[in-house]
């Protein structure tokens, strides 16, 4: 492999008021533990609206988003012994971290204290910050670097897998949703839709919380064995003390204390999406009178997500994707704001 420096097309933004714009960026002369990749398809994840528009501190910019990356091995370093030229490969939301803290060494790379993002991340990779996958090519060491054993025709559809994917699967996992469990799932979106697969593909008993009876339908369809309108108060308090575990995806702030009284005793309540502000603070009571739990989950480390890329491989399960080209990135970015995917979008590299 020659080690030099090279420029490729990409989509980005120069500032946070400005829309998305096709780009040049230079990607570094891979070293002995880089893998090059031809990325074939990046998902559009919630977060890079967040980042490119500065509603979270600290963009650089030029700010080229994309943590859902999926392609092919172009060429690998002399050390590299995890992946092969033309194997099919995905790249989520690290691409470096310390390495040497418990989390790293427990394989928890997303709970290191010195994570290094995909993109806006530290680098002494010009510009000086990490880009991200809205480009044709990257260069990541191998480390965290996944392989993918879906067939090559589903690709697409997997690229949420290393966002939407792991961020749900991990906290089914850890939590132990599986068969004897009941579990819930709240919202029906980029994040809700995977964690309906994913918990009825663990054996769990599946109930989908949404606020709109026009959903039912879609959640049933998703692996909902039930669906709870939560506006209906009557419904709702028929769930008292049911759950097992519920799983939290909707960024927007809402009154956990109702999800609480859901929860058997020793029953959590996992929050997995990420609000603007604050949620009203629940009854303590909640908690304490059935020992119940609220607890926050971020991604997965580097070994969870290849577990879950596998599972998900094994059990053919994708994301329910609608595929754009890359100029049409700042119209998908608005109809997400809306609300208009079904349920997450993901560009054709190609049309870069």
């Amino acid at each position: 492999m020659t080690a030099t420096a090279s420029t490729v097309r990409a989509w980005g933004a120069h500032a946070a008021d400005r829309p998305l714009e096709p780009l040049v960026i230079t990607r570094r002369a891979p070293g002995a533990h880089d893998v090059v990749i031809d990325i074939a398809y990046c998902g559009i994840c919630h977060s890079d609206i967040h980042q490119v528009r500065s509603e979270w501190a600290g963009t650089l910019y030029p700010c080229v988003p994309g943590h859902e990356i999926v392609g092919r091995v172009a060429a690998v370093g002399a050390q590299v012994t995890r992946h092969r030229v033309g194997d099919l490969v995905g790249v989520g939301c690290l691409v470096d971290s310390c390495r040497h803290c418990p989390e790293c060494e427990a394989g928890l790379e997303n709970y290191c204290d010195h994570p290094v993002y995909t993109y806006n991340g530290p680098t002494a990779d010009p510009p000086g910050h990490t880009l991200g996958g809205y480009s044709q090519r990257i260069v990541v060491d191998e480390r965290y670097v996944l392989r993918i054993r879906h067939p090559e025709a589903q690709l697409a559809a997997v690229a949420p897998l290393l966002c939407a994917g792991i961020t749900t699967y991990s906290p089914l996992r850890h939590w132990g949703a599986g068969p004897g469990k009941t579990v819930g799932v709240v919202g029906i979106g980029g994040l809700g839709h995977m964690g309906l697969k994913l918990a009825r593909a663990l054996g769990a008993q599946v109930v989908a919380f949404t606020t709109s009876e026009s959903k039912r339908q879609a959640a049933l369809a998703l692996g909902a064995h039930e669906v709870v309108v939560s506006r209906d108060a009557a419904a709702m308090a028929a769930q008292a003390k049911r759950f097992d575990l519920i799983l939290d995806t909707v960024a927007a702030p809402h009154d956990l204390d109702a999800l609480l009284a859901c929860l058997k005793r020793d029953g959590q309540l996992v929050l997995v999406g990420a609000p603007a502000t604050p949620h009203p603070s629940p009854n303590v009571f909640n908690l304490l009178l059935k020992r119940r739990g609220i607890h926050g989950s971020a991604i997965g480390g580097i070994p969870e997500t290849q577990e879950m890329l596998d599972f998900c491989a094994a059990h053919g399960i994708t994301a329910d994707i609608e595929r754009i080209r890359a100029d049409q990135i700042n119209e998908a970015y608005e109809r997400m704001l809306q609300g208009d995917v079904k349920y997450r979008f993901v560009i054709d590299m190609a049309t870069v």
